[in-house]
């Protein structure tokens, strides 16, 4: 199959997702209403009682790592697509079909990067109204808008994953929030990882997720960068180079349940 019929495929399938939305508006819950608690939860909630060094309040600190966590976990409208699509026989059918096999999960990926862009408006006016700006210049804050772009489709990955693996919908969202909210809350998103206890302090820096959002910082307020930035392109490259051919062969070996 030529790349032509493997994108039309893959447009198609990312079609199919996106029309969900309008006929399950509760599906915007997830990547709307939740962060907003968050960001609110945090301002106003604990943003007294944290001490952020470097930063002119918790609000510059917080946006960043908040953004980034929504982003991350965009994927899982994707995690819960597959494991529906799975549950019907909808997979047993797709691959019967005369179409791009991977189609099927890059497309259901490609829809998760037109709800992350959704995500990223509605969470920075959120993050404006409660007082974040952009204090860097205006390439270096595409660039951030283009690295949690990149960061989201990266995620989406160990979605499908967790998605073609779980035994039902309901099991792939509890394994996607077992696996992931221990790194994004482990980390520099929410806290300084100076904060953090001597034994947990060395985990939280040199995890991944501090990584991404240490980059997104770095992006959008002229802190210092050093190589987070860098690493958080090979980390996301790292994520696609482990989660998608594993995804992929989960898929061509799945049987529907």
């Amino acid at each position: 199959m030529n790349v032509a019929h493997a994108l039309s495929d893959t447009l198609v399938v990312a079609r199919r997702s996106l029309l969900r939305i309008p006929r399950q508006p509760d599906l915007l819950l997830g990547f709307t209403i939740q962060p907003i608690m968050f960001v609110l939860l945090f301002v106003y909630v604990f943003g007294g009682a944290i001490e952020t060094p470097g930063f002119d309040d918790y609000t510059e600190f917080l946006i960043p790592g908040i953004i980034v966590q929504s982003v991350a976990f965009g994927g899982f409208v994707t995690a819960l697509g597959l494991a529906e699509d799975m549950k019907k026989g909808l997979i047993d059918r797709f691959r019967s079909l005369p179409m791009w096999g991977p189609a099927v999960i890059a497309g259901r990926i490609l829809a998760d990067v037109a709800t992350n862009l959704i995500t990223l408006v509605i969470m920075f006016g959120v993050g404006l109204a409660v007082g974040f700006r952009f204090s860097n210049n205006v390439p270096e804050v595409l660039a951030g808008f283009a690295l949690l772009l990149v960061i989201g489709y990266a995620s989406s990955w160990i979605f499908a994953c967790i998605g073609l693996i779980a035994s039902s919908p309901e099991a792939s969202n509890a394994y996607g929030f077992v696996l992931l909210f221990p790194v994004t809350f482990i980390s520099s998103a929410f806290v300084p990882t100076g904060s953090m206890p001597d034994w947990l302090e060395p985990v939280a820096t040199h995890n991944p997720f501090s990584t991404m959002v240490d980059a997104a910082r770095a992006l959008f307020l002229d802190v210092p960068a050093g190589r987070s930035v860098w690493l958080a392109i090979v980390w996301c490259g790292v994520i696609l180079a482990v989660f998608a051919p594993i995804a992929v062969w989960r898929y061509r070996r799945a049987v529907s349940r």
